[in-house]
């Protein structure tokens, strides 16, 4: 079964302009039986999807989440079916917390594009390079990332055999264009989120790749040091912001059942 594990769509991710519908309509004709809504620190575009109680017989549409820790780049976050942290909706927290947030709950989470955009990316976050062996702690690496280039996505796989991770592949869609140019194949039927985290855990995919974006001149200031450092005072800025708002959800996962 073949899936796009990176989708980013409109009323989820304010730099999205794809509706659900289309997406599904793109990756049908592309031969795709299913799609991961990984959203930018929100579930607002699955959750309205969702209620308004749209289903396909023939496609399958999952919910996770595409996180930003204060000190450790993106992460694709999986929960289980019915499990949804507003913790994971607020964004900021450190990697060492966002993995004991996501382990609790049972989930899985793994690097995006991990040497892709400096600012957003593991391996050019120092936390991640004075601590490498922290990958051992994730349950999957992105390989494959439509946007991100060929090098980028090959030390990915480099980095994931060395720690004897899965791999998945994603578009990282932001408009039609790119729409089912990531994949990642499997060998076992997905038809929930913990079909996904149980494929993806026993590593039942069978192939992942695509078709990397043509290169573009706003690639080069995305990687300049005025972006990089700019998005990760932002990031930290924020992050610090919130420590109020997730204290209440942090102690609550503290506290004895």
């Amino acid at each position: 079964m073949k899936f796009d594990l990176h989708c980013h769509i409109k009323g989820g991710s304010i730099d999205s302009s794809i509706e659900i519908d289309e997406y599904v309509n793109i990756l049908r004709q592309k031969g795709f039986a299913g799609m991961l809504i990984t959203d930018h620190d929100s579930y607002k575009g699955f959750n309205a999807w969702e209620n308004e109680g749209k289903k396909y017989d023939d496609f399958t549409v999952l919910k996770g989440i595409e996180y930003d820790t204060r000190d450790a780049g993106h992460f694709i976050v999986i929960m289980p079916d019915g499990v949804e942290s507003k913790l994971l909706t607020i964004r900021g927290m450190s990697l060492k917390q966002l993995i004991k947030v996501v382990h609790a709950g049972g989930g899985i989470l793994g690097a995006a594009h991990p040497f892709g955009a400096k600012a957003a990316s593991a391996m050019f976050c120092r936390k991640v390079r004075r601590n490498p062996d922290i990958f051992k702690k994730l349950d999957f690496l992105e390989g494959f990332n439509t946007c991100e280039a060929k090098e980028a996505n090959d030390k990915a796989v480099v980095l994931a055999k060395q720690y004897s991770l899965p791999c998945t592949g994603g578009s990282d869609s932001h408009n039609k264009a790119y729409v089912g140019k990531g994949f990642t194949d499997f060998s076992s039927p997905i038809k929930s989120n913990m079909d996904l985290i149980k494929s993806i855990k026993a590593n039942e995919i069978t192939s992942f790749g695509g078709v990397e974006r043509e290169f573009l001149l706003r690639h080069i200031f995305k990687n300049s040091f005025a972006a990089t450092w700019g998005f990760r005072a932002f990031n930290r800025s924020v992050g610090l912001v919130y420590v109020l708002r997730r204290r209440p959800y942090l102690l609550k996962l503290k506290s004895p059942k």
